[in-house]
């Protein structure tokens, strides 16, 4: 199998960061932190041409390669688990992602993940993100719903990940948020780094940290200050559209993470309120490729109780 290869060039506001963390938070290829230190074990990773451990610290204007054999057999078993496909043809995919599924098997999450159900759907999936991400290109939350493209080509795989990283993908998210002060539109412009007071959160609030942009603007107001907001996402930073709108004092209604004693606990939803609606994308043949996922139950059944007047809380 021919080898793949990926190279980085430390920007300024990356400095300082270790080598494992940094390749991590990428969009493509997508690795987890175990990933990059076998991969670092292999040899497979350099910086500056010498092998350096996973804690290295990033200095800016470092070359980092990554220089790959993809195994033969992905690592992971597939399940007949029912998938909602909303586009398919020989290269891509866009899948409705189920609430509750985890996208990728992980510590915790061994099998019954969206990737388990792909190995039993499509015949071959690329392995250049990694032998437990066949054919993933981006991530969304296990509790949130909504469109999720996938790739089945090599070549698709690399169109993708490349607008990805450009950010012409055109990713459109609903959310319900606790935002009677919120204005009518605008756009959230921080920057995006750990919370120093919750490791398992983000936070616009950091003096380092990359740069995130997520537009929004008001669909529906209700009485009781719960508000629908469609957001456009200009980067797609772990948990951007929660930390954005948490940071901005109007948190998604049944976030627990980002939610606090204000909205975690929802009476309408039990969990976040957040649903990737539409999914737009260049296909690898040159045609648009424009997807819309419906409501699934419990955001619709939550919309209707709103609309009627009934309470979160």
């Amino acid at each position: 199998m021919s080898t793949t290869e990926f190279s980085f060039q430390v920007e300024p506001e990356d400095a300082g960061q270790r080598l494992d963390v940094y390749l991590a938070e990428q969009d493509d290829p997508p690795l987890t932190r175990s990933q990059v230190r076998k991969f670092l074990d292999r040899g497979e990773i350099t910086v500056n041409g010498a092998q350096v451990k996973a804690g290295y610290k990033l200095r800016e204007d470092d070359r980092i390669f990554w220089s790959h054999i993809p195994p033969t057999e992905p690592n992971i078993k597939a399940q007949a688990i029912a998938l909602n496909l909303l586009y398919e043809d020989d290269e891509v995919a866009v899948v409705d992602k189920p609430v509750g599924m985890v996208v990728h098997p992980s510590i915790g999450h061994p099998d019954g993940t969206l990737v388990n159900a792909l190995m039993h759907h499509f015949d071959e999936l690329p392995t250049i993100g990694g032998e437990l991400r066949p054919g993933i290109v981006h991530r969304i939350d296990k509790d949130t719903s909504g469109a999720l493209a996938v790739t089945k080509t090599d070549r698709a795989h690399h169109h993708l990940s490349a607008q990805f990283r450009d950010h012409s993908i055109d990713r459109v998210y609903h959310a319900l948020v606790f935002g009677p002060g919120l204005a009518d539109e605008g756009t959230f412009d921080t920057l995006h780094g750990r919370d120093p007071n919750h490791r398992m959160r983000f936070t616009g609030r950091v003096t380092k940290g990359r740069h995130a942009v997520t537009h929004y603007r008001v669909m529906e107001r209700y009485d009781s200050g719960a508000v629908l907001v469609e957001c456009r996402l200009e980067t797609g930073r772990t948990h951007q559209i929660r930390m954005h709108f948490a940071d901005a004092d109007a948190p998604l209604l049944g976030d627990v993470l980002y939610g606090g004693k204000r909205t975690s606990q929802c009476s309408l939803i039990g969990r976040q309120a957040l649903h990737a609606r539409t999914l737009g994308f260049e296909h690898p043949d040159g045609q648009r490729v424009h997807c819309v996922a419906e409501y699934p139950d419990d955001f619709s059944g939550a919309l209707e109780a709103l609309r009627a007047g009934r309470d979160w809380r």
